[in-house]
């Protein structure tokens, strides 16, 4: 049986997005019938967009690597496009809690005010878009910036999950104040899963750490979580992609789903068949 919950999700400009639902019939509906495996999540209509790129993003793999349970409080970092979020809502919330939470936009320097006000607007559009879909109150949803952090979450969380953000973290400057904020909300044997663009074996530093590529050496991801107190567990090949090089010089940008270099790159199906970056998956827990 196929179940339905969320509608796409339409991604706003500057990494926000307005979550939809399905609507209130679809969500009772779903609530009737049970909490869904992640299998049928996996499944559902409102993913026929997304299915594609499963080959590389690999959820239900990875989310068992993360030793993820529906029935966990689960936290995502800056859900920007929402592909994830789409995954982990639908099969979290009947039994556990999804969280969504972000950086200090107050923190950030902008380009423009128009960056700026979509920046600063991102919690109130992510709550207004799930409350408007459901059919639930705002209230429901807990989504926040680090800085903001609703009473009563510190110490609850059972996984903070970063997915393909530790290189914006890195080169903004904001790593440490969100791992901080991880840390915080973490209980006792909580673990943070982390899924970032890596670079390749022997990089320098001042390649794939001081210049925004988009990759990052695993070693420097390990130190910053090291230097905010949190261990290595494991890692994991999962969502290695021994195809890319990860070498491009328009960084991991170059590769789908991106493809910054333009429909009349020559080189455009070479890249399609890389298909997405290589990525380290790690895992850490809090440090004594």
């Amino acid at each position: 049986m196929k179940l339905s919950l969320f509608a796409p999700i339409a991604a706003l400009a500057a990494g926000t997005a307005l979550v939809t639902f399905a609507g209130p019939a679809a969500a009772d509906a779903h609530m009737e019938a049970g909490a869904p495996t992640l299998e049928q999540v996996l499944a559902m209509e409102h993913r026929d967009d997304d299915r594609a790129r499963d080959q590389y993003r690999r959820p239900a793999e990875t989310l068992a690597f993360f030793q993820v349970e529906p029935t966990m409080t689960v936290a995502e970092y800056g859900p920007g496009g929402a592909w994830y979020t789409r995954v982990l809502a639908p099969w979290v919330m009947p039994q556990g809690k999804y969280i969504a939470f972000n950086a200090d936009s107050d923190a950030r320097t902008y380009n423009s005010r128009a960056q700026e006000a979509r920046a600063k607007a991102w919690t109130e559009n992510f709550i207004a878009g799930m409350a408007e879909g459901s059919g639930m109150p705002p209230e429901t949803f807990t989504v926040f910036e680090i800085d903001e952090m609703p009473e009563g979450v510190a110490g609850t969380v059972d996984r903070v999950l970063i997915f393909r953000s530790m290189h914006g973290l890195n080169i903004g400057n904001a790593a440490d104040d969100v791992l901080k904020a991880a840390r915080l909300m973490l209980a006792d044997d909580g673990m943070v899963g982390v899924v970032q663009h890596r670079a390749p074996d022997g990089a320098s530093y001042d390649d794939y750490g001081a210049r925004q590529r988009g990759y990052m050496r695993t070693e420097d991801v390990v130190a910053i979580f090291a230097a905010n107190g949190f261990e290595l567990v494991d890692s994991s090949e999962v969502n290695a992609n021994p195809n890319d090089p990860a070498n491009w010089e328009r960084g991991v940008w170059t590769l789908p789903p991106v493809l910054a270099t333009g429909a009349d790159d020559p080189r455009r199906g070479e890249y399609q068949a890389i298909g997405e970056s290589d990525r380290m998956t790690l895992l850490f827990r809090k440090a004594d």
